[in-house]
């Protein structure tokens, strides 16, 4: 395409905006996140003289084309919602704002790291949700899909409000707290548990103990044994890997209690997601904290939204598609918000200059190719900024469970009147 451009002489500003279009059955928002990867692509966007090579030999450019592709960089503007924003249907996500071809060779990178980490970002809203202020930590890497959706998802869960990742590189990366504990094969290396149990609690004072190799509750035990005879040494939790996790939680905070050690606290894993944690809650269960693996890192009940990056403006004029359940609202476009004693009331999505009521929610984070600072903020502000939006979901959305209940959104009547027009234009044309 960008070829076709240059043969056509199609060098105009065009606005491609990245929206989804509906929200999966099981869920009620989802939460803006992956930004900061598309800025830190953009402002580096260049063809090396290997990529120029392999398109070479791909016989399909002309040779025209593949010199330019060296002086290529992004010059354009980007406006975008701020990370950690809760966003609803077609609202945008994202405009990119630049000369056709260098908006249109962004596409690919532009949805894959949105939509991957707002994905993310919503499920794991919803698990700290849940988790009622007891600390959750991300635990996925082994089964996410690949390296770079492991350190997107330690980045986007920490967003959204989780503790911390059991996975160094995100940690170092991004600056998030590294997590982790045991795994069986140390308590297996060792003839028994508790020899196992001592080495660990030597090296690392103030460590938790995985106690579900063999059989929890004497494993529980065994760190008792362990604070209360060997030079008393410091555990600071146990941890429980398997089996049912409301009972052995119960059972273990009574052994660690009678033993006077009720400042030992109960770390909980296995298969952990929003639901069954909030089931955990509900039932009194006295966990303190949780790691989450599996259901989290590949949003087992939510995996993909149906995201998409549009041109909605070529050379000032509105662009537009008329596709069964896949009408593209023309223009560039605003959206504002509007609050009601401090929660989120309604949206409505407009043209730039029209006088609406409400906050806007596209701020402009690059300018000529460039990031714009005032509006660069870094991850533990962008993190502030989520628990902020989170806070302010109407009751009805921030349940877990459906609840029949849509948030409203609204098209401007400036939208309406040009997507209106472009349809009679394209019946008369």
């Amino acid at each position: 395409m960008a070829q076709a451009y240059m043969a056509e002489h199609m060098s105009g500003t065009a606005v491609f905006e990245t929206v989804f279009r509906k929200l999966p059955q099981s869920r009620s928002y989802v939460m803006a996140a992956g930004l900061s990867d598309v800025v830190d692509f953009l402002e580096t966007f260049q063809f090396r003289q290997a990529d120029i090579d392999y398109l070479h030999g791909l016989r399909l450019f002309t040779e025209g084309f593949l010199q330019s592709l060296s002086a290529v960089r992004f010059t354009g503007d980007v406006w975008a919602v701020p990370e950690g924003t809760v966003v609803f249907p077609n609202e945008p996500i994202v405009q990119v704002i630049a000369p056709i071809a260098e908006a249109q060779l962004a596409e690919t990178f532009v949805v894959n790291q949105i939509h991957l980490q707002s994905v993310i970002a919503s499920k794991a809203a919803r698990v700290v949700e849940a988790a009622r202020g007891r600390m959750v930590v991300e635990f996925g890497a082994r089964r996410a899909h690949g390296t770079d959706a492991a350190l997107k998802v330690a980045r986007a869960s920490y967003l959204a409000g989780m503790a911390g990742t059991s996975n160094l590189l995100a940690a170092r990366e991004y600056g998030i707290p590294a997590f982790g504990t045991m795994a069986h094969s140390f308590i297996q290396a060792f003839d028994n548990e508790l020899d196992a149990f001592d080495a660990f609690a030597r090296l690392y004072p103030g460590t938790t103990l995985l106690v579900d190799t063999y059989d929890p509750l004497r494993g529980v035990d065994h760190v008792i044994e362990l604070v209360k005879h060997r030079e008393r040494l410091v555990v600071a939790g146990v941890r429980l890997d398997s089996g049912d996790l409301g009972a052995l939680s119960k059972a273990t905070r009574a052994k660690l209690d009678a033993a006077g050690l009720n400042q030992i606290e109960i770390f909980a894993s296995s298969g952990l997601d929003e639901y069954r944690i909030a089931a955990l809650m509900n039932d009194g269960c006295p966990i303190d904290a949780f790691a989450v693996g599996t259901k989290l890192v590949v949003a087992q009940d939510a995996p993909a939204l149906d995201m998409a990056y549009k041109l909605v403006e070529y050379d000032g004029v509105g662009r537009t598609k008329f596709s069964s359940d896949k009408v593209i609202y023309p223009g560039r476009k605003q959206v504002v918000r509007r609050l009601d004693h401090g929660v989120f009331a309604a949206d409505t999505i407009g043209k730039p200059d029209e006088q609406l009521d409400g906050e806007p929610l596209l701020v402009p984070v690059m300018k000529n190719g460039r990031r714009l600072p005032q509006h660069d903020p870094d991850l533990p502000a962008s993190r502030n900024w989520a628990r902020q939006q989170i806070d302010r979901l109407p009751p009805q959305l921030r349940s877990l469970e459906a609840t029949g209940w849509s948030y409203p959104v609204d098209i401007s009547p400036g939208i309406a009147r040009e997507l209106e027009r472009l349809r009679q234009a394209q019946q008369l044309g």
